[in-house]
């Protein structure tokens, strides 16, 4: 079935009073809401003194698959998915299970927190509501089903003639909530408005591929990125298209081509990375690009941020990090990272800024010397990260990647991510940083 919305079972009066509940409880943007990146604009910039000097763990939560989804932080507890099919609820102050919650598969998203209910989605293809301090399910909304971004002679594999889903494509989308509307992307090509109190439709917009960035919501205009080639701003009440970007095709091997990076919103510009290799800058309103910083074949995977009139992103295979005008896109400076990618989303606290690497790090960055502050190694970089790294601090992709044949090249990604990659993005509370890792674990560090 389509789009079809399952209430949770059991005493029909306590859904009620829930509702009415949300229903009393005023606009949905006087509520606070967590969610991928802090807000809605996916600014990424946390009011707090973060981690200038790195004491160590606090404590680490182990699930039974890699984290990918980055957590959300609200009232005392953290929130996030795992590959073991399971939506966690956690406490703060001692990393302390208070709730699970199964799914049907792989929880890839990041969870939103809002007006007591949590918001993922999973590979089951459902985008469901689950109770904040009780993990019970309140409602699920079926989607038409997910998949990844498939291409024919993927990434130059064999057999040149099959199509291929990318096992770079690691991410779901995550929701946005405003004004009581949870906004998602979908691997079947729709990105959905949704009731966040009951999980009814209120529109959707259909796109020509599979779309697993996040939505960013911005003075009532959705803007969102698909692997079909295009970035749209969608009116926010009517679902309805204001306009489209086409960004870069690649009819070979389907290499240079999709926008796997969610959007951050700043002074007037969206800014979203994009597998042609660009990072680029489009005027908010008439989607009028301003610049396009070419990153000379390598991905754009992670969302960029933008402070004090520098955008701030990272790349995938070259392992560079810019800070560039976010007027003009003119290269302030650059800091190299041995070619380990990074996926993981930059977070901003103070004078530091914090993001993940797939070396199995996660790390600090002095913005104002423009050097490294800090790093902290997870578990699977302390145990596996000396056989795939060579002598000079690149990866050893010889060790893990066996040929061109499609099957070696999903089983090599896999090696790659046993040193506990950081796909997950850095959150800030206070002076903690929560993160996920494919080594299983949740840390907490300060």
């Amino acid at each position: 079935m389509r789009g079809v919305i399952h209430l949770v079972h059991g005493d029909p009066m306590k859904y009620v009073v829930a509702l009415l509940c949300a229903c009393l409880s005023g606009p949905a943007f006087s509520q606070p809401i967590a969610s991928f990146r802090g807000d809605a604009q996916h600014s990424g910039i946390y009011p707090q003194s973060g981690v200038p000097l790195l004491h160590g763990i606090k404590w680490k939560f182990k699930t039974g698959g890699a984290v990918i989804s980055t957590p959300a932080v609200s009232d005392g507890s953290a929130y996030f998915g795992s590959n073991d099919h399971y939506l966690y609820a956690v406490n703060l102050a001692d990393g302390v299970q208070r709730w699970k919650f199964k799914t049907g598969s792989r929880v890839t998203s990041s969870p939103a927190v809002y007006n007591g209910h949590v918001y993922v989605a999973s590979y089951d293809g459902n985008i469901y509501a689950v109770d904040a301090k009780s993990g019970e399910q309140l409602w699920k909304f079926a989607s038409e089903g997910e998949r990844r971004f498939m291409g024919r002679h993927l990434h130059a594999s064999e057999p040149a003639g099959e199509s291929m889903p990318d096992p770079f494509d690691f991410y779901l989308s995550s929701p946005t909530i405003v004004e009581n509307t949870v906004y998602v992307g979908s691997g079947d090509g729709n990105i959905y408005a949704l009731d966040a109190s009951t999980g009814a439709l209120r529109w959707k917009f259909r796109t020509g591929n599979v779309v697993h960035a996040s939505p960013a919501v911005a003075s009532g205009v959705v803007y969102i990125g698909s692997w079909d080639s295009y970035f749209y701003a969608i009116d926010a009440k009517s679902g309805q298209e204001r306009w489209r970007f086409k960004t870069g095709e690649d009819q070979k091997i389907a290499n240079q081509v999709g926008i796997q990076s969610s959007a951050t919103i700043a002074g007037g510009m969206v800014y979203f990375g994009c597998r042609d290799s660009n990072l680029y800058a489009l005027d908010a309103v008439s989607g009028v690009k301003k610049w396009a910083f070419s990153n000379k074949g390598s991905w754009v995977i992670s969302t960029p941020i933008a402070q004090d009139g520098t955008l701030y992103f990272a790349t995938s295979d070259s392992g560079l990090f810019h800070a560039v005008d976010a007027q003009t896109g003119a290269l302030k400076y650059s800091l190299s990272f041995h070619h380990w990618p990074m996926f993981s989303s930059p977070a901003i606290a103070g004078r530091n800024l914090y993001i993940g690497s797939n070396s199995g790090t996660l790390m600090a960055i002095d913005l104002d010397k423009h050097a490294m502050a800090w790093t902290f190694s997870t578990d699977g970089a302390n145990q596996n990260a000396a056989a795939l790294t060579q002598k000079g601090g690149d990866p050893n992709y010889a060790a893990a990647f066996g040929d061109n044949f499609y099957d070696d090249m999903v089983i090599g990604v896999y090696k790659m991510l046993s040193v506990g990659a950081v796909l997950s993005s850095p959150v800030i509370e206070r002076d903690m940083i929560y993160f996920g890792s494919t080594d299983g674990n949740v840390y907490a560090i300060s």
